[in-house]
């Protein structure tokens, strides 16, 4: 197992990634990782500072001749992802990643690499203090916990960054140039209830759907994946004009940002109704199957029978709720105009569940445009507002609309084709980016994200492309000396 990582090009950035991959830095752990950033800069004699947000920030001035460029901020996140295998025994907190290299790639020794964002700070640190580069004036922003809310990149205070450009070092497909995210708002919605006693005489069944693809809310949602709340309400809702069907429990979804690919619920009804029931369900499956036929191949809707309840919703709160839900815009609400392709805002019906006295409902909203953002937000308020429910829209963070015109961009294009011999793929994502959230404190700001290629981050098996590392810092390094001029 080859551990030499300093032998690699550029050496210069697998020097600074051996010894981060040697300090221990999971997410709210990035004290130490912090202390050897510091430490760096005060032994190269450069201006630095640790925020109230616990951010890194060094400066350093332009060389003789670069004055009259664009000033340039490097960004990159401190924290990384702890992953291991089941097998694996490693304290995140304490012990060093066991990066290798395997081929042409390195990676890590049943853990995550950190990889994500180490090699973007290794690369930052490169260039700090390389005393050979022509630049104009440069600012490295090292931020805080990124992983588990971008808490640094929130922290952030205005006037702190000087520079008109920010070059954020955190994607992961080498010649990719990443030119807008979206921003993201939860809307956590309550019914209040208190249940209502039955005879355990009715028949009862457990609804379930199951065997959708999900995926994550914001990169696949323009797949038109099927969402298991939407289509568990709406057979509820089908069925609930049928006939006297009570409903005694949800639980639909999982994580906020994920796309729902199991819903479940306990209905109740009539024992005269149940064989239309149970037809009705298996019409139903068909029906979606069909719907979804090129999009969705294991789609389940399944009614069992189960032991009979002896309590429900109310009958008021339960048609209410399913009509609110059936009613919530999901998925794909507008396409970008600047960027073929690229969804600009959208809507994940992500948790639909019951505890006996509260029904807790939670979409996640994304846009990369805040104003089509906040109109969203007012359209999902209102629908479960006049539905009685309680609405909170919380954890607002702003997007990166694409500006195609963009001086660094069209710089960034040049260098990549002047040293490539090809132009760099230009394209942006429908999920959260620091540089939204950075750009909302400094409006005005000139950014672009790129990266070396990075596989399977957040993960065990990641790993990171050697010679992608080397294209990425030699595109950096050019990028640098050719900065658009004030």
């Amino acid at each position: 197992m080859d551990k030499n990582l300093k032998a690699l090009s550029p050496a210069a950035v697998w020097k600074h990634f051996e010894r981060i991959a040697a300090i221990p830095h999971p997410s709210h752990h990035e004290e130490k990782i912090r202390r050897y950033i510091l430490d760096f800069a005060a032994e190269h004699g450069l201006e630095h500072v640790e925020d109230e947000a616990h951010n890194v920030y060094i400066r350093k001035p332009a060389t003789k001749g670069m004055e009259n460029r664009k000033g340039i901020i490097m960004q990159a996140h401190l924290d990384m992802v702890p992953q291991k295998n089941n097998d694996k025994q490693f304290d995140f907190e304490n012990d060093p990643i066991e990066a290798y290299i395997d081929g042409e790639w390195v990676t890590a020794n049943g853990t995550t690499l950190g990889a994500d964002n180490g090699i973007g700070v290794a690369a930052a640190l490169a260039v700090l203090e390389d005393e050979n580069l022509e630049h104009g004036d440069i600012e490295a922003l090292f931020t805080a916990t990124e992983e588990t809310g971008m808490d640094g990149a929130f922290g952030l205070k205005a006037g702190l960054l000087q520079g008109e450009i920010l070059l954020n070092l955190d994607s992961e497909t080498e010649g990719e140039l990443y030119v807008g995210c979206a921003g993201g708002l939860d809307a956590n919605i309550e019914f209040k209830y208190a249940e209502q006693a039955i005879e355990p005489v009715f028949a009862a069944y457990r609804l379930s759907v199951k065997g959708l693809k999900g995926g994550h809310s914001g990169i696949q949602i323009v797949c038109q994946r099927a969402n298991a709340n939407k289509l568990l309400f709406r057979l509820l809702r089908q069925e609930s004009l049928s006939y006297g069907l009570e409903l005694a429990s949800v639980d639909g979804g999982g994580l906020r940002n994920a796309i729902p690919r199991e819903a479940t619920a306990v209905v109740v009804m009539r024992e005269e109704n149940a064989p239309m029931f149970e037809a009705n369900v298996r019409s139903f499956e068909a029906v979606v199957r069909r719907e979804f036929a090129q999009v969705e191949d294991s789609i389940s809707i399944t009614a069992e029978r189960v032991e009979c309840p002896t309590a429900v919703i109310p009958r008021k709160t339960a048609s209410d709720l399913v009509r609110a839900v059936c009613g919530c815009p999901n998925g794909v609400i507008y396409m970008s105009k600047s960027m073929e392709g690229l969804v600009q805002t959208s809507s994940n019906l992500a948790r639909v569940v019951s505890d006996g006295s509260t029904i807790r409902i939670q979409c996640l909203l994304r846009s990369s445009v805040d104003t089509q953002k906040a109109e969203l937000a007012g359209a999902i308020a209102s629908v479960f507002e006049l539905a009685g429910a309680e609405v909170r829209m919380e954890g607002a963070y702003s997007g990166w609309n694409p500006d195609m015109s963009s001086p660094i961009l069209h710089t960034m294009i040049a260098s990549y084709e002047a040293l490539y011999g090809v132009e760099p793929s230009v394209t942006a994502i429908h999920a959260g980016l620091e540089c939204g959230i950075i750009g909302a404190k400094y409006p005005g700001m000139d950014m672009i994200s790129f990266g070396p290629t990075i596989c399977y981050p957040h993960s065990p098996d990641e790993k990171v492309d050697i010679a992608s590392v080397g294209k990425f810092y030699d595109f950096l390094l050019h990028t640098l000396r050719n900065a658009p001029s004030k």
